[in-house]
């Protein structure tokens, strides 16, 4: 059983490094809540092996090294050095999730130190395996849905959309702090756009038409997981819905920015977050349908080829409410 400072802990890394989540993680039922927490906190905990350190600063070989070393202590192949990666170790045997995703998520990892270019979206697709579908498939393991088969596909596209839109939200940010793009060159470069425009922070037409593009591909991401919310247990299926419509919404403000994300990285403020909090859980109240209500609530179209539904400003108080 995991401790309660070891939970303690991991709740307090996800309060400060990922609000928005955190959000919707206090809805989910205790059971599958606290083991959230724990999750979240390794996850940061390994991340910031590489990307908390400035990287004129770094050491490859010990980040490496310590990569290892968490992999190892999750795994239970050794001591966890600290608290949240032997709790994490806890609830990965408890609940089952798979020695392969815990490799492919330090993999990824691992790839973030010496690779800071995508050529392809293939080649940014198998990254994301270890760093977002893992993510997803750890979560439906802690969820234990009765048929994990059918919901599996849906929560590795839902990963990839969260990874996607944080993708799209922090260009500016993962150039000016880490020197790295996560904007696939052919994309840019299928518009007219490169590389090197986005580490000199030059926003153009062809820029934002590039992320327009990614915006679309990550929208088709979300459809595919939004879809498979139903297959997971009926206390959980409120809490991923809701974080799919706050993570979504950032394409709203992307849009808003006309997609220049050089410039400025946008955030959701807590007004915001708590306008879509309670949009949100008021269309649950009546549909009980994860489809519906995100496609309600959302920044999404309903299909690959449709529009978002109206901005806020354009909201008759109909559109507030949910309806049948």
């Amino acid at each position: 059983m995991v401790s309660d400072d070891r939970i303690a802990q991991s709740k307090a890394i996800q309060q400060k490094t990922g609000r928005t989540f955190h959000l919707a993680t206090r809805v989910l039922p205790e059971r599958v809540r606290h083991a959230t927490y724990v999750l979240y906190g390794f996850f940061r905990v390994a991340d910031e092996v590489v990307d908390g350190v400035d990287p004129a600063e770094a050491d490859p070989e010990a980040q490496r090294a310590t990569l290892e070393r968490f992999r190892d202590a999750a795994l239970g192949r050794r001591d966890a050095e600290n608290e949240v990666i032997a709790a994490f170790s806890q609830v990965r045997e408890r609940d089952g999730i798979a020695d392969e995703d815990v490799d492919a998520f330090v993999d990824a990892m691992l790839t973030d130190i010496d690779t800071d270019r995508y050529e392809t979206y293939e080649q940014l697709e198998a990254y994301m395996d270890g760093s977002a579908a893992a993510v997803g498939r750890m979560m439906t393991a802690v969820m234990n849905p009765e048929d994990e088969a059918a919901a599996l596909p849906h929560a590795t596209a839902l990963g990839e959309a969260f990874q996607m839109s944080n993708f799209i939200r922090d260009v500016r940010e993962d150039v000016v702090e880490r020197d790295r793009v996560y904007l696939p060159v052919e994309t840019l470069e299928r518009y007219g756009a490169s590389t090197e425009q986005v580490l000199d922070l030059e926003f153009s037409e062809s820029f934002a038409d590039a992320v327009r593009h990614e915006v679309r591909r990550t929208e088709r991401l979300y459809q595919e997981g939004v879809a498979g919310i139903a297959a997971l247990p009926d206390d959980c299926q409120f809490a991923v819905t809701l974080a799919a419509v706050l993570y979504a919404d950032h394409h709203r403000l992307v849009r808003g920015l006309d997609y220049d994300v050089l410039s400025t990285t946008p955030e959701l403020s807590r007004r915001r977050k708590l306008s879509l909090f309670a949009r949100t859980a008021l269309n649950w109240a009546v549909l009980r349908d994860p489809e519906a209500v995100f496609y309600r609530v959302s920044a999404v179209p309903a299909s690959a080829e449709g529009e978002p539904g109206p901005t806020e400003a354009g909201r008759s108080l109909l559109d507030w409410l949910p309806t049948r």
